[in-house]
């Protein structure tokens, strides 16, 4: 992915989580706003509850795959971060890849006709 489709500072995922709105289902929690631009621009967390590094480090990988085959299923103009759940640690690809789209569908972030 970009770094220009990316959140990196702490400042930017701040905002996000101050002034968005968020839904969450089984594994992921989602946090969204309208951005000024006319990309997407993505964050992810994996909290610490999960296990070691080896382990989170491979539900990010799994969150930002099934973020990636689905992208241009959702509306341009969003910052968005997915924050893992501890449930999410269990969880196959297949069952992160639907939480994604559920939480975009919820959201109403999901392109007409997807």
């Amino acid at each position: 992915m970009n770094k220009k489709y990316r959140l990196r500072s702490n400042k930017e995922f701040k905002r996000v989580y101050k002034k968005g709105k968020s839904l969450a289902n089984r594994y992921l929690v989602m946090f969204y706003i309208k951005n000024p631009y006319n990309y997407n621009r993505v964050g992810f967390t994996v909290t610490k509850k999960l296990g070691k590094a080896v382990v989170r480090n491979k539900v990010r990988r799994r969150i930002k795959e099934g973020y990636r085959l689905n992208a241009d299923k959702v509306k341009q103009g969003y910052d968005i971060i997915f924050l893992s759940r501890v449930n999410a640690k269990n969880a196959e690809y297949k069952d992160l890849e639907r939480a994604i789209l559920h939480l975009i569908r919820k959201s109403g972030l999901l392109k007409k006709g997807e």
